[in-house]
């Protein structure tokens, strides 16, 4: 299917994690336009090859490897193409290939399948990635080939949301049971994830679901401003509930002389969407003055700007006649590391070179405890201390 064809519904899945907490956002967005960028427009390629490579691995005899490279070429065509693409897709089917492999039989696969999840959202539907079936179990997969929010796929309301409108959809061809999500992130380290609850589970849920998106059709409910919800929504620039919450969350409360460990982590929880408000309303407040509009206190102006050759060879030719040395007007540079890898290909790059690898360690950074990765603190550990002394 054209991935960027794809319809959206008013209370769509992607979206569920909003209009789910906070109901009335659905029918305020209607308000702003549904623009795209760059980055979504190369999220939308990649889903396409990504497809394609799974539609040749699980359905062979109608699209074979002759009819899954032509179909390659021509995507390679589209400007927003980059080769690393073929390495992240290849990532997402071989962790397709051992979700399918790990099934007692062979999975029934449904890949771009528009799921409709009218049962429990009016006129609710989406379209899942990946839909793998076998006797009890119904596994959902999704594709993500973003690079800057990694997202869990424990009680995502986007993957069960899909869950739903796929077992609605299979309920009457399998005896299905117990429900599987995994969302792949192949360009995020430890990106991936999966998630099981039982049938039970997901129908309790889809119950939740039916009561919130009766409430979100017809605009009602309370504004509920948050991170989560906020950092996406069309309205977020000019939404009073997140502008009163934010301006609360900063200025709100009277400070006490020293506040405790306890209080700065529920202070740093607090401000978190407080810091991304102020460049949405910054971004805002541009728009509007470039558009020739008002905003008190505040106006546009040129930024500072860069200089440039209007012609490179020309101007260093002549600086050598001049008598400047050709070695002074040129830098000899290695590639780094991650652009040799890209030249010469993931694979190659570690089959050739892995062993020469090594990963030094990152420089501490704070982040909320649900990240998965290890915590660390400068302290000497007894063990450590033992062998200094030593």
């Amino acid at each position: 299917m054209r991935h960027e064809n794809r319809a959206h519904a008013l209370l769509s899945a992607s979206s569920a994690h909003r209009w789910l907490v906070c109901t009335p956002s659905a029918r305020l967005e209607e308000q702003f336009p549904d623009t795209t960028s760059d980055a979504a427009k190369e999220g939308t390629l990649a889903h396409e090859l990504a497809e394609l490579k799974l539609r040749s691995y699980f359905y062979t005899v109608d699209f074979g490897k002759r009819k899954l490279n032509n179909a390659i070429k021509k995507l390679k065509t589209q400007e927003l193409w980059n080769d690393e693409m073929l390495n992240y897709t290849d990532d997402y089917l071989d962790y397709v290939k051992n979700i399918a492999l790990a099934f007692d039989d062979l999975p029934y696969a449904a890949l771009e399948r528009r799921v409709d999840f009218k049962e429990w959202v009016p006129d609710g539907f989406g379209t899942a990635d990946c839909i793998l079936i076998s006797s009890n179990i119904l596994h959902v997969i999704d594709f993500k080939y973003g690079k800057g929010v990694p997202v869990s796929a424990e009680q995502n309301p986007q993957m069960m949301l899909y869950a739903l409108g796929a077992y609605g959809t299979y309920r009457m061809l399998y005896p299905i049971k117990e429900i599987r999500m995994s969302i792949v992130q192949p360009r995020l380290t430890n990106g991936n994830s999966d998630f099981s609850i039982p049938l039970e589970k997901l129908l309790e849920f889809g119950d939740f679901v039916k009561r919130q998106a009766a409430i979100a059709t017809e605009g009602r409910g309370e504004f509920n401003p948050g991170e989560s919800q906020c950092r996406f929504c069309r309205a977020r620039q000019q939404c009073r509930a997140r502008s009163d919450y934010n301006v609360r969350q900063a200025f709100g409360g009277e400070l006490p002389p020293l506040i405790t460990n306890e209080e700065v982590g529920e202070r740093l929880q607090r401000l978190v969407d407080v810091v991304k408000y102020q460049k949405d309303l910054q971004e805002y407040a541009l728009k509007e003055c470039l558009a020739g509009k008002e905003v008190k206190g505040w106006k546009a102006v040129e930024g500072r700007g860069s200089r440039d050759w209007t012609d490179m060879d020309q101007a260093f030719k002549k600086l050598e006649n001049s008598g400047i040395d050709e070695a002074m007007l040129w830098e000899r540079k290695s590639l780094t590391l991650a652009q040799v890898e890209k030249t010469v290909g993931k694979k190659e790059f570690g089959e050739m070179v892995g062993d020469m690898v090594v990963k030094n360690p990152g420089k501490p950074a704070l982040v909320k405890e649900t990240d998965k990765r290890q915590a660390i603190t400068n302290q000497i550990s007894a063990k450590d201390a033992f062998q200094e002394e030593k």
